[in-house]
């Protein structure tokens, strides 16, 4: 369901249907108007720039072009927001300070680590070294393996 404005001003749709008794099959605003204009010149104007020549369809193609950016860009346009202050979000947008998502600095090596064969062994304690005088014997598990996690005591019972 569409709510009409209360305002006078703009229930009025402010759009040229042509001249009179000679009136066009579509209708436009005068902001499209407005803005179509030098959109189809811009066109037409990129069209040379490319190098396509002016002859009928390429100005037909224009025209088509014209009239999809000109809808497009009067979509966005209302008696709220004026053409001035959607190009002026468009340029804010566009130049706004963005979160860079790549790192300053140079690559990561890591050809500077050092890397053992073999995995540190505990050191012996103080009272080992002085007793027997070598190194404890290594434990029965490899220090990583799923035998040597602690087991958890039993339940108690009557709980």
């Amino acid at each position: 369901m569409r709510i009409r404005t209360d305002d006078e001003i703009y229930r009025v749709d402010a759009v040229w249907l042509g001249p009179p008794k000679a009136t066009f099959p579509w209708r436009a605003r005068y902001v499209a108007w407005g803005v179509g204009i030098p959109v189809f010149l811009l066109v037409l104007s990129v069209e040379r720039q490319i190098g396509i020549g002016f002859d009928f369809f390429s100005t037909a193609w224009a025209f088509v072009i014209t009239i999809a950016l000109t809808n497009i860009i009067t979509s966005k346009i209302s008696h709220e927001r004026p053409l001035g202050a959607v190009f002026t979000m468009w340029w804010r947008e566009l130049h706004a300070p963005r979160e860079r998502r790549t790192g300053t600095g140079g690559a990561a090596s890591a050809s500077k680590i050092r890397v053992n064969r073999e995995r540190p062994r505990p050191r012996p304690r103080r009272r080992d070294r002085s007793r027997r005088g070598t190194a404890p014997p290594p434990p029965p598990y490899p220090p990583d393996s799923p035998g040597r996690a602690r087991r958890r005591p039993p339940a108690a019972v009557g709980r």
